[in-house]
């Protein structure tokens, strides 16, 4: 497994994604953990979670105590691997999210995480939606707050703009470590954040990163997605279709890092075999850096 660095933490070029393992249709606990053992057998060292990562209401915080008992149940030291979880989210029961950022709340929420993870600071938190009812500066503050009382070593910020980043840039100046927006085959909006990202040298972690090539956890009953480029140059490799997207995602910069979730081992397996395939120009070509869905 290469390596690619989030602060001065240096993870796996493929982290896992782990929401799939505790919202809607999860599989079962013996599975779930196995998951998650088979990702750091396959050298992952990098799993995103949530407070909000559950299903049902009264949950909250499911996610996390999914991957502190998974952590605890595995033989050997688990320093090396870096845990980053999200506050500002909730999930009522009924499907919906809802999104809080006040810094109370947050800093309620970091101390909950803490207790579920269970360690003295985490390694990466991060502001998981900004809040439209709070000054984005006093929610990236809040952050600030739990930097200097050693609640959290680093920070990051998700499903933000350009501007806001600059913003959280602001306030948090080298702490701040990762942008987490959605970009995928299908979802590509988000190139200016991941190349503002490559230039300040900050990770930027495609959450979804399969979409329009996969299904993800959240997609509703539908039709599987339609044949791309993408199925075609797995066809000429001998490799998956999955395998090429998270090739591709990793051609884009030396600071992305995808964060595809998976909820069988054999599925994070496959995952973590992408990082060691790399894609010629002509194939980059193919694919595209850019554009919409209809470019895919």
């Amino acid at each position: 497994m290469i390596t690619r660095r989030i602060g001065t933490a240096e993870v796996s070029a493929v982290g896992l994604g782990a929401m799939p393992l505790s919202i809607e249709d999860r599989p079962d606990r013996a599975r779930a953990i196995a998951t998650v053992h088979a990702a750091l057998d396959a050298g992952v060292t990098l799993i995103d979670t949530a407070d909000s990562y559950h299903w049902h209401a009264g949950e909250r915080g499911h996610n996390e105590e999914l991957i502190a008992e998974a952590l605890a149940a595995r033989p050997g030291d688990a320093s090396g691997v870096l845990v980053a979880t999200k506050g500002g989210r909730g999930r009522p029961g009924d499907g919906a999210w809802t999104v809080d950022g006040r810094p109370d709340h947050l800093r309620a929420a970091c101390e909950g995480s803490l207790r579920r993870l269970g360690v003295e600071a985490i390694g990466l938190y991060q502001l998981h939606k900004p809040d439209p009812a709070v000054p984005w500066t006093e929610s990236v503050g809040a952050l600030r707050d739990l930097l200097d009382a050693g609640l959290i070593r680093a920070a990051g910020v998700s499903n933000v703009t350009c501007e806001q980043i600059h913003e959280a840039r602001a306030v948090l100046g080298d702490s701040l470590v990762s942008v987490q927006n959605r970009y995928s085959p299908r979802h590509r909006d988000s190139l200016p954040e991941l190349r503002l990202c490559d230039r300040l040298g900050i990770a930027f972690l495609p959450w979804s990163p399969l979409g329009g090539i996969a299904r993800s956890s959240l997609d509703g009953p539908g039709a599987a997605p339609p044949r791309t480029p993408f199925h075609e140059v797995a066809e000429e490799r001998g490799v998956t279709p999955q395998q090429v997207c998270l090739a591709w995602h990793l051609a884009h910069s030396e600071h992305v890092v995808p964060i595809p979730g998976a909820s069988r081992p054999e599925s994070v397996r496959a995952s973590a075999r992408a990082a060691a395939l790399t894609l010629t120009r002509d194939e980059l070509r193919r694919l595209g850096p850019a554009g919409d869905a209809a470019d895919a």
